[in-house]
């Protein structure tokens, strides 16, 4: 699939993400009984291409009651993009202003190659339980003097809000105040969910609509292996790239390109 660059592109981050089965310890928490010398090892494979490590405050949290969040990141430059988040029972890939498909998914390849590799006899404890691919965008709006629901029908294909009679029946202005719509489907390939969600945010202190287009494959759905998790990648790649060039098709690809 060719690669379609945009100038203005509203990337805001891209983000790779698996998860892996943690152990059941005593009260009913998990724990990655290897996570420790997985920290040392991912460090050595990474020091020549990411030297920047950076501890964050989740680091001093006990390990029993930090599943699944990030402690460290390691940077290819500090404060930079992209980069290499770590903590017990996950790791992610994120870039941001410097997005490529076709570097992205070669780096997210190594980042693959480098955890099958680091993880203490993978094969056997690496137990794969969930797959994401999560793209970020926001296009700035002025919520004061224009219709949200308008333009989220017309310039980006999502139906959504409430009958103008409701708001004349209940004596409420009709003035938003915030926006938090989801939805999901099931594709066919690969297996598991399509997750869209439009948010009232801000992007570089400007009002903005942000709108988050993920494909997520969970448990028994999630390839186990690097070479299926690769094939998932690029099916995953495909239907966000599909409906992400779908969605701004018309006025926003011109204000983007």
């Amino acid at each position: 699939m060719a690669d379609i660059e945009l100038t203005n592109k509203p990337l805001v981050e891209a983000i790779f993400e698996i998860r892996w089965e943690l152990e059941k310890v005593d009260r009913g928490l998990l724990v990655d009984p290897h996570y420790q010398i997985l920290i040392g090892r991912i460090y050595d494979r990474v020091i020549e291409k990411c030297p920047y490590h950076e501890k964050l405050p989740a680091a001093a949290m006990p390990d029993e009651i930090a599943a699944y969040i990030v402690k460290h990141r390691f940077r290819k430059e500090k404060d930079g993009w992209p980069l290499i988040q770590l903590g017990p029972g996950i790791i992610s890939f994120n870039e941001t202003a410097g997005y490529k498909w076709t570097s992205f998914s070669s780096e997210i390849h190594e980042v693959l190659a480098i955890l099958f590799d680091a993880y203490p006899n993978a094969e056997k404890n690496l137990k794969i339980n969930s797959l994401l691919l999560r793209y970020i965008d926001a296009v700035e709006f002025d919520y004061d003097n224009e219709d949200l629901f308008a333009f989220l029908k017309n310039s980006m294909k999502f139906s959504i809000g409430p009958d103008a009679s409701l708001f004349e029946e209940a004596g409420i202005p009709n003035s938003l105040s915030g926006l938090d719509a989801r939805i999901s489907f099931q594709p066919s390939k690969p297996k598991g969910a399509l997750h869209l969600r439009f948010i009232k945010g801000k992007k570089d202190g400007v009002p903005a609509v942000i709108w988050e287009t993920q494909v997520q494959s969970i448990k028994e759905d999630s390839p186990k292996s690097n070479e299926d998790i690769r094939a998932w990648l690029e099916d995953a790649h495909e239907i966000v790239h599909k409906w992400f060039f779908k969605t701004i098709e018309g006025d926003l690809f011109e204000r983007f390109k």
